[in-house]
Formats: C-alpha cells, sequence, structure tokens
C-alpha cells in the first residue's frame, strides 16, 4: 500500500509528523506538504508560477504552494511515487461544519479524491493529543487495506475525520454524521500599523448553530470521533424547478 500522507499546517507540523510515525509500517510512504502554514488555503492552486519542490533531512517533500499544490504534483507523478490512498492531516485544530469549505487540511484530501484516489481527512479538536489522532487513523488506515473492498464511497467523495483533543482511552467511541453549521464568524478585526495605515485581521469562526444530535459537532462535544462522508456536488437539486419557474416568470 502506498501512501500520500500532506497537511495544510506546513511540512514542520507535529501532526504531520505524528502521523507518519504512527503509519510509516503500513506502507510505502511518501510525505508532500507546504513549506509553511497555508491554513485556510482551501482549493486553491498556484497557476500564477512554477512550484519548488526541496527533499528534506527527514525524507519529507517541501512544497513553496498550496495542500492542493501538493498532492496534485505527488499524484502527477514529480516524486515517482504513485500512490493509493491519500491521507491529509493531522490538523492543529477541528474541522466541522462549514470549516470543510476553508480548509486546506480538507482540500488536499479532496484533490486527491478529485484525481481518482480514495482520501481521508484527519483533524485534532486541539493541538495537545495528536497521538491519539494518529491511532484513530491507523485504526482507519488498516481496516481499509484489509478489507478495502468493503467500503465503496460514490465517485468523488471523501471521509472528514474529526478527533477529540483527549487520551486515547478517553475517546468514547467512533460516530458516522453529518455536517452541522456556524454561526455567522466574527467580523474583521481592525488594527493600526506604525505608520497610522488602517490593517485587518479576518476574525475568528463563529459557534456552532447546528449541533444537534448525529452532527460532527455533537460527537466531539461528546468525547466522540466523528466519520463525516463528503461530496463535492454542490447543487441543491430540491431547488432546480423552484429557480425554473422563477425564471420563466422573468420572460
Amino acid at each position: 500500500m502506498r501512501l500520500l500522507l500532506s497537511n495544510d499546517d506546513g511540512v514542520h507540523a507535529d501532526g504531520l509528523a505524528t502521523l507518519a510515525a504512527a503509519l510509516k509500517d503500513l506502507g510505502d510512504l511518501l510525505v508532500v506538504a507546504p513549506e509553511r502554514n497555508r491554513s485556510g488555503a482551501s482549493n486553491s492552486l498556484s497557476l500564477d508560477r512554477p512550484l519548488y519542490p526541496q527533499q528534506l533531512n527527514n525524507g519529507f517533500w517541501s512544497v513553496d504552494g498550496t495542500p492542493t499544490d501538493c498532492v496534485h504534483l505527488a499524484v502527477g507523478g514529480v516524486f515517482g511515487h504513485l500512490p493509493d490512498l491519500v491521507i491529509s492531516g493531522i490538523n492543529h485544530g477541528a474541522n466541522l461544519g462549514d470549516d470543510v469549505l476553508y480548509s486546506g487540511t480538507v482540500a488536499a484530501a479532496t484533490e486527491g479524491r478529485f484525481l481518482g484516489l480514495p482520501a481521508i481527512a484527519v483533524s485534532l479538536a486541539g493541538q495537545n493529543h495528536f497521538a491519539t489522532a494518529a491511532e484513530v487513523v491507523r485504526k482507519l488506515v488498516k481496516s481499509f487495506i484489509e478489507g478495502r473492498d468493503q467500503l465503496q464511497l460514490p465517485p468523488r467523495s471523501l471521509l472528514n475525520v474529526n478527533v477529540p483533543d483527549v487520551p486515547l482511552f478517553a475517546l468514547k467511541g467512533y460516530e458516522i454524521t453529518t455536517l452541522g453549521h456556524r454561526h455567522k464568524g466574527v467580523d474583521p478585526i481592525k488594527t493600526i500599523d506604525p505608520r497610522g495605515q488602517a490593517r485587518y485581521w479576518i476574525g475568528g469562526v463563529g459557534n456552532a448553530a447546528e449541533a444537534g444530535a448525529g452532527t460532527d459537532f455533537h460527537a466531539i462535544n461528546n468525547g466522540q470521533v466523528s466519520i463525516t462522508p463528503l461530496q463535492f456536488d454542490m447543487t441543491r437539486h430540491e431547488s432546480l424547478d423552484q429557480v425554473k419557474k422563477w425564471l420563466n416568470s422573468c420572460d
């Protein structure tokens, strides 16, 4: 089994190193990640310049681009290692609900899925117990290797995994979930630079608005690993007829 690991926290992130150490005996690892933190990069590709991969002393590849760039290069054969499974993470912080639209972690997995490979995005709901998340991923990958024909997701699907930030013994099981939703995020935060010019920080994410039973928020809040199958057909199918009627009324 050939495993491609990537992330959005950067090639030197603790979560990536912990994940690689946990999976090194399960297959042939290729690690390709951004040279710096690219959290929030979503599915962006670098189309305005060439990319410069560099191999580090630990064997990881560092790319001066986005998480999507990293997976695109790897699956495109740049590193001579064509993977069977893409795993993105372990992210430093959860990716729940609306977060998946912004997350570079989810985007790296998405790119693998777009290019025809099974993919898993994994995030830790905190920054302490990366070993817990690594053991969760190890369990999932072993299950995939041993029974890969049993999990047949539709094309262009992937698994979004979130792990509570607790010791392994404190996990309260696994839950298959739907995405919850967040309230509006914090407004931009104004600062003044030393020259008196206004500058703005993007504010933090909003609190959970939909976090009932069955959602990813609910699972994490109850100490469970959340596993959400994601698809990327954003068509609002139930609105097609309504929009068609509205358009016809405009004639």
